[in-house]
């Protein structure tokens, strides 16, 4: 016999969640963008934060050296910043890829 799917706000939840691309779209399980709320399920959203990069830096797919890189942020690109931790910030570059940088190439 079949479990009856859960109700959520009247609502049943049903069917194969299909999570926007990653790749274009912070989220993570811990932290999202405000914008993906209702889209996707994280512990906390946030509002990006707009930074200017004060130095040419790899956008890389983690939060570390050995992460592939991604693209280059050029220096004087705006940053939409949404954690900045341990030495590395994460967030949007500028033509919409999501990723990390280190946090010393962040300006205020």
């Amino acid at each position: 016999m079949s479990q009856p799917s859960p109700i959520v706000d009247g609502f049943a939840l049903t069917g194969v969640s299909s999570p926007p691309d990653p790749t274009t779209n912070a989220y993570r399980k811990d932290l999202a963008d405000t914008a993906l709320a209702g889209r996707v399920i994280a512990s906390h959203y946030a509002e990006p934060l707009l930074r200017r990069i004060v130095v040419d830096t790899d956008l890389r797919t983690g939060a570390s050296g050995d992460s592939d890189v991604i693209g280059v942020v050029a220096t004087g690109e705006i940053f939409r910043m949404l954690d900045k931790s341990r030495g590395w910030a994460w967030g949007y570059a500028a033509d919409g890829r999501v990723g990390y940088v280190t946090a010393e190439a962040v300006g205020a």
